[in-house]
Protein backbone atom coordinates (compact mmCIF):
# COMPACT_ATOMS: atom_id res chain seq x y z
CA UNK A 1 0.00 0.00 0.00
CA UNK A 2 1.29 3.37 -0.66
CA UNK A 3 2.47 5.61 1.69
CA UNK A 4 0.70 9.16 2.57
CA UNK A 5 3.52 11.35 0.63
CA UNK A 6 3.12 8.94 -2.65
CA UNK A 7 -0.03 9.27 -1.94
CA UNK A 8 0.30 13.07 -2.04
CA UNK A 9 2.48 12.87 -4.64
CA UNK A 10 0.02 10.62 -7.12
CA UNK A 11 -2.58 13.15 -6.91
CA UNK A 12 -0.08 15.91 -7.09
CA UNK A 13 1.00 14.59 -10.47
CA UNK A 14 -2.81 13.55 -11.45
CA UNK A 15 -3.23 17.97 -11.08
CA UNK A 16 -0.78 18.34 -13.00
CA UNK A 17 -1.52 16.04 -15.97
CA UNK A 18 -5.23 17.39 -15.94
CA UNK A 19 -4.24 21.09 -16.23
CA UNK A 20 -1.46 20.34 -19.04
CA UNK A 21 -4.39 18.36 -20.96
CA UNK A 22 -6.73 21.36 -20.49
CA UNK A 23 -3.96 23.88 -21.05
CA UNK A 24 -3.31 22.01 -24.97
CA UNK A 25 -7.04 21.97 -25.36
CA UNK A 26 -7.74 24.94 -24.70
CA UNK A 27 -4.61 26.63 -26.57
CA UNK A 28 -5.63 24.48 -29.60
CA UNK A 29 -8.97 26.10 -29.61
CA UNK A 30 -7.44 29.75 -30.19
CA UNK A 31 -7.47 31.12 -33.69
CA UNK A 32 -3.65 30.66 -35.72
CA UNK A 33 -2.75 27.56 -33.57
CA UNK A 34 -0.83 25.02 -35.32
CA UNK A 35 0.92 21.96 -33.43
CA UNK A 36 4.01 24.07 -33.54
CA UNK A 37 2.37 26.76 -31.02
CA UNK A 38 1.41 23.63 -28.21
CA UNK A 39 4.45 21.84 -28.60
CA UNK A 40 6.30 25.16 -28.04
CA UNK A 41 3.69 26.23 -25.26
CA UNK A 42 3.97 22.82 -23.56
CA UNK A 43 7.70 22.97 -23.48
CA UNK A 44 7.95 26.16 -22.24
CA UNK A 45 5.73 25.57 -19.12
CA UNK A 46 7.11 22.17 -18.77
CA UNK A 47 10.84 23.92 -18.49
CA UNK A 48 9.65 26.25 -16.22
CA UNK A 49 7.82 23.67 -14.09
CA UNK A 50 10.71 21.56 -14.03
CA UNK A 51 13.43 23.91 -13.31
CA UNK A 52 11.31 25.53 -10.56
CA UNK A 53 9.25 22.68 -8.99
CA UNK A 54 6.04 24.42 -9.40
CA UNK A 55 2.91 23.25 -10.20
CA UNK A 56 1.64 24.89 -13.38
CA UNK A 57 -1.50 25.90 -11.63
CA UNK A 58 0.73 27.90 -9.54
CA UNK A 59 3.02 29.45 -12.45
CA UNK A 60 0.51 30.49 -14.59
CA UNK A 61 -2.66 29.79 -13.49
CA UNK A 62 -5.73 28.88 -14.77
CA UNK A 63 -4.96 26.98 -17.87
CA UNK A 64 -7.82 28.37 -20.18
CA UNK A 65 -6.36 31.98 -19.64
CA UNK A 66 -3.18 31.09 -19.86
CA UNK A 67 -4.00 29.23 -23.22
CA UNK A 68 -5.36 32.54 -24.24
CA UNK A 69 -2.25 34.38 -22.95
CA UNK A 70 0.44 31.58 -24.60
CA UNK A 71 -1.71 32.00 -28.41
CA UNK A 72 -1.16 35.46 -28.17
CA UNK A 73 2.17 35.29 -27.36
CA UNK A 74 3.13 32.85 -29.69
CA UNK A 75 0.79 33.34 -32.59
CA UNK A 76 1.88 36.03 -35.21
CA UNK A 77 -1.07 38.40 -34.96
CA UNK A 78 -2.01 38.40 -39.08
CA UNK A 79 -1.95 34.77 -38.73
CA UNK A 80 -4.73 34.94 -35.93
CA UNK A 81 -6.62 37.47 -37.76
CA UNK A 82 -6.55 35.36 -40.80
CA UNK A 83 -7.84 32.01 -38.58
CA UNK A 84 -10.57 34.18 -36.49
CA UNK A 85 -11.92 35.54 -40.09
CA UNK A 86 -12.11 32.42 -41.86
CA UNK A 87 -13.46 30.77 -38.60
CA UNK A 88 -16.09 33.63 -38.91
CA UNK A 89 -16.91 32.71 -42.52
CA UNK A 90 -17.06 29.27 -41.35
CA UNK A 91 -19.55 29.81 -38.67
CA UNK A 92 -21.75 32.18 -40.92
CA UNK A 93 -22.02 29.55 -43.69
CA UNK A 94 -23.00 27.17 -40.84
CA UNK A 95 -25.61 29.36 -39.42
CA UNK A 96 -27.30 29.63 -42.99
CA UNK A 97 -27.45 26.05 -43.69
CA UNK A 98 -28.93 25.55 -40.40
CA UNK A 99 -31.90 28.42 -41.13
CA UNK A 100 -32.33 26.63 -44.47
CA UNK A 101 -32.05 22.96 -43.48
CA UNK A 102 -28.87 22.32 -45.38
CA UNK A 103 -28.51 21.69 -49.48
CA UNK A 104 -29.71 18.68 -50.29
CA UNK A 105 -26.14 16.83 -51.58
CA UNK A 106 -23.77 18.49 -49.36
Amino acid sequence: MPKKDQKTDMAREKDREKWMARFQVRLAMQPGVDRAVVLQAVKDVTGHCAGTGEHPRTAFGDPDAYAVQAAARLVPADRAARAKQHNAVVDALGSVLDRTGGLAGL
